[in-house]
């Protein structure tokens, strides 16, 4: 048997991104708000703004078992969307802070497996 090696294609690389509005008026939802940020950075998710977290998945399998994940975590109230897209387009996104254009970010070569 000869091995061959994983291509990870730009195609087949999936970015999830979660962007959110939870309320935090009583000292109950922001807990809720602060349980469900730490739920998404021990997922993997990095921070790209404070309520917009993303990272990286091999196909739609792996992005829906996120999505899955997620729900079973939701806070009991607040807004949240979930977008995917492929590496290509992630690579695309124009970025600026501080009044000027970031370079775009470098992704992963390989995919992490925990």
């Amino acid at each position: 048997m000869t091995y061959q090696p994983t291509h990870l294609s730009g195609y087949r690389i999936l970015w999830i991104l979660v962007m959110f509005d939870l309320p935090t008026d009583t000292k109950l939802q922001r807990k809720a708000a602060t349980d469900f940020r730490n739920f998404l950075l021990d997922e993997g998710f990095e921070r790209s703004q404070f309520s917009v977290y993303a990272r990286f998945v091999n196909g739609k399998e792996a992005f829906q078992t996120r999505v899955n994940r997620i729900e079973r975590h939701l806070p009991e109230k607040g807004d949240i969307q979930i977008l995917n897209f492929t590496d290509r387009q992630y690579r695309d996104i124009v970025h600026f802070a501080d009044q000027g254009r970031l370079c775009a970010k470098k992704n992963p070569k390989q995919l992490a497996l925990f």
